[in-house]
């Protein structure tokens, strides 16, 4: 796999280099609520800019339909992004249209522009290779001659998307240092493991981990499990759970699960106790009720303070640790205290600890805990879970191809 570095060592002076970053950041109305992706993208870009590249960034930002949707507009991320570049970055208002094309051309040395939200065309997504083919070809366009790519997109590598892939089998491509320092740091957790490992899992869907809980049974030392998943784990073991999250059409494959760790020795630790609420709101009445006793007009809300402790004394002596998802509605103070004491206790361990992005890194950053006390916070939740079910990334596997 070629990185950044060998381009640089090329020399870019001049060439229009393309980079597929990740800058698909959480918005409230016009305002980045949080900007970890955007200051994730800043190394790469600062090296091509430094180096006399002239860089033309694609990105997406959440889920329009395939068309130019304003409420999802790069507009605030290329504010922000000039902000940390210290330049200002021209944003193109089309995606490899007519302002793209006078954007790109406008470009100096050292300058960087930024296209429209590259999911508002259609063929970026579309099941039909042709058609992405025929988008990847007009990026390609777009840098010209000498023009090279740069894949520093990590939370996107799992997709087979036109700016992901497709542009990679038409140009000279190249990891950037995001994605190079991700996957390095995910076959350590495959390859190159130290044990005891442990993994921590919450968030909301037992579903959304399937395969990777599947296949990390036959990895992991201990596996601890929290946040809304928790709740069909314990419905599954026969308790009452009341009005908490559960996914019912998950509990014969839970109670697998279950039996699966059970035989290969894996220590798979639930909650003990848990805030139980009244309703789903910031300031529900709630109180700490023993996780196999929640009442049936309560919903669980966070994990308890002995569950906390249980989980602390369990990552205690870890050598490798992956956590992703909360272990409560974090977003709500009243309810952040689980997903808190899990984030602390990996700060306080001398273990390799990863936090596997999307939601446990938005967390880390909320709860205002100090980023360098863990060894790596992923920029790509999903793109993290997939490499760790043992799933091929074709952002990844394409980059590997001459």
């Amino acid at each position: 796999m070629k990185t950044l570095s060998d381009l640089l060592a090329e020399g870019v002076s001049g060439r229009r280099v393309l980079v597929r970053a990740d800058l698909n950041v959480p918005l409230d109305g016009d305002t980045i609520t949080d900007d970890g992706r955007v200051r994730a993208s800043v190394p790469t870009l600062s090296a091509l800019a430094e180096a006399g590249a002239r860089v033309i960034v694609v990105a997406h930002l959440g889920r329009p339909k395939g068309e130019p949707d304003p409420k999802f507009s790069l507009a605030p991320v290329a504010a922000r992004l000039g902000e940390l570049l210290g330049t200002e970055v021209a944003l193109a208002s089309d995606v490899v249209g007519d302002s793209a094309k006078s954007v790109v051309e406008g470009l100096a040395d050292g300058g960087v522009a930024l296209l429209e939200n590259i999911r508002f065309d259609a063929r970026e997504t579309s099941k039909d290779a042709a058609q992405r083919g025929a988008l990847a070809d007009e990026l390609v366009a777009l840098t010209g001659e000498d023009g090279a790519f740069v894949s520093d997109g990590f939370g996107v590598v799992h997709r087979a998307q036109a700016s992901v892939y497709d542009v990679a089998t038409k140009l000279p491509h190249y990891a950037g240092g995001l994605v190079l320092a991700e996957v390095e740091v995910l076959r350590k957790l495959t390859d190159d493991l130290q044990r005891p490992y442990v993994v921590v899992l919450g968030g909301a869907k037992v579903s959304d981990k399937l395969g990777v809980i599947a296949n990390l049974l036959g990895k992991v030392d201990r596996l601890l499990v929290g946040g809304g998943m928790a709740y069909t784990f314990l419905k599954a073991q026969g308790h009452e759970v009341g009005n908490s999250l559960l996914q019912a059409d998950q509990l014969d494959q839970v109670r697998g699960f279950l039996a699966e760790a059970q035989e290969r020795g894996v220590e798979l630790v639930l909650p003990v106790d848990v805030l139980a609420a009244t309703g789903f709101a910031a300031d529900a009445e709630h109180e700490v009720v023993d996780a196999t006793a929640i009442p049936a007009d309560r919903e669980g809300l966070d994990i308890g303070p002995r569950t906390r402790e249980l989980f602390a004394s369990k990552l205690a002596d870890a050598a490798t640790v992956f956590w992703n998802g909360p272990m409560g509605v974090f977003e709500f103070e009243a309810f952040a205290g689980g997903t808190r004491a899990v984030a602390e206790a990996l700060v306080a361990s001398d273990a390799f600890t990863v936090v596997g992005g999307g939601d446990s890194a938005a967390a880390v950053r909320a709860l205002g805990l100090p980023e360098d006390g863990f060894s790596h916070i992923s920029t790509g939740g999903g793109a993290s879970l997939e490499y760790l079910e043992g799933k091929e990334l074709p952002g990844v596997a394409v980059l590997e191809t001459p």
